[in-house]
């Protein structure tokens, strides 16, 4: 059986991008993988929360906000590779310093062919469920994304909007929007194991 394991990006003092009005990603993030989590659960889903509070996932070993930082991404590579069947949901905000016209969600994807279909169907049921004018498309994540290049199993990363514009901030900051997203990210993994499982000889 196949176990989503969402992961609500950054987290306590590593609070990721903040906009210009002061709305913190980790908590946004937060937010919507914790809508995840409940749509999933309906679903009848296997699910591994990494963290249901802001908070980091550090070890006490750790002192200065860089050891933090490297032992959290450590601990949620661990967690996550010790997870059997896993499928990664990793849910951040994007942000842009130089333009504020750039919006719309974004799927990334690490380990190739294994999770490129996922990708590409959670971007196109992202974009009919929020943005139909949304062209962006389902992309390889760089390798520099620690977190996503140290595991093997399926794994995508959604950006679910840009803080950095202003309007996608403030539906980014609505309850109401944070849970079409997470129903839209919920149905395109529930729809994709479905009828992966279906077409299975």
């Amino acid at each position: 059986t196949e176990t989503v394991v969402i992961d609500a990006g950054h987290g306590g003092e590593d609070g990721g991008a903040v906009s210009k009005a002061g709305n913190v990603e980790s908590h946004v993030n937060l937010a919507i993988a914790t809508r995840l989590d409940h749509i999933l659960g309906l679903f009848g889903a296997n699910v591994v929360m990494l963290r249901t509070e802001d908070v980091s996932l550090h070890d006490d070993s750790a002192s200065t906000l860089r050891e933090k930082k490297v032992s959290d991404l450590h601990n949620r590579v661990a967690r996550i590779e010790a997870t059997p069947h896993a499928t990664l949901i990793s849910i951040h905000q994007n942000t842009y310093d130089g333009s504020s016209r750039y919006h719309g969600a974004q799927v990334f994807y690490a380990n190739g062919a294994l999770s490129l279909p996922l990708a590409q169907y959670t971007q196109e049921v992202l974009r009919r469920a929020l943005d139909p004018e949304n062209s962006r498309q389902a992309t390889k994540i760089p390798d520099s994304v620690y977190l996503m290049s140290h595991i093997s199993c399926r794994a995508i990363l959604v950006e679910c909007g840009f803080l950095s514009n202003r309007e996608e901030e403030r539906l980014l900051a609505e309850e109401s929007y944070q849970q079409r997203l997470a129903q839209a990210i919920a149905c395109g993994v529930e729809d994709y194991f479905t009828n992966r499982i279906e077409r299975r000889p």
